[in-house]
């Protein structure tokens, strides 16, 4: 039983408000809030980007890179040149959008590789990955990122388009 604080009047347990008086029961401050631990997931956190100012440096530092890809099954090696942003995808007959880099030679389509799958950019003197919006998701050395948000990438990093995995090669 509880017992009112004001009128000391006998309630049940768990009730709010004594049926006598009208006091409330229970104080706010014994009521303690629990923090929630958010467990890890297998997908990685969009980075925090501090916008770089262009300068000389920069400029030379984003015209330096270059990069490949090496499709890891086949092992061919497809070079990127002369850009600072492309799309990797398949392409089917009677495609309205391209992508620069069309992987269907490599059995995209039964891989699961969406039609405009991804992008890669130079930004800020790093090469980064954009999922953008596909079917089947892409993942970064394992894991997934969340679609339209920039990932860094490192030389070396795997990024998988759906099932096809691809090694990207940055060279300065």
């Amino acid at each position: 039983m509880i017992l009112c604080p004001n009128c000391q009047h006998k309630e049940l347990p768990g009730a709010l408000f004594c049926s006598e008086c009208g006091t409330p029961l229970v104080s706010l401050d014994i009521l303690n809030t629990k923090s929630i631990q958010k467990t890890p997931s297998d997908t990685l956190q969009a980075p925090t980007v501090i916008p770089e100012v262009p300068t000389r440096k920069n400029v030379a530092k984003i015209n330096e890179l270059s990069i490949s890809l090496h499709i890891v099954e086949s092992g061919q090696v497809i070079h990127l040149a002369d850009r600072k942003e492309f799309t990797l995808g398949r392409t089917i007959e009677g495609q309205p959008i391209l992508p620069d880099v069309d992987l269907s030679p490599f059995d995209a389509f039964t891989l699961g590789v969406s039609r405009l799958h991804a992008a890669l950019r130079i930004v800020n003197g790093e090469v980064v990955v954009t999922d953008l919006g596909s079917s089947n998701g892409t993942r970064v050395n394992g894991q997934k990122i969340v679609p339209h948000v920039d990932y860094p990438l490192n030389h070396g990093d795997i990024i998988a388009l759906a099932k096809l995995k691809i090694q990207v090669l940055i060279s300065k």
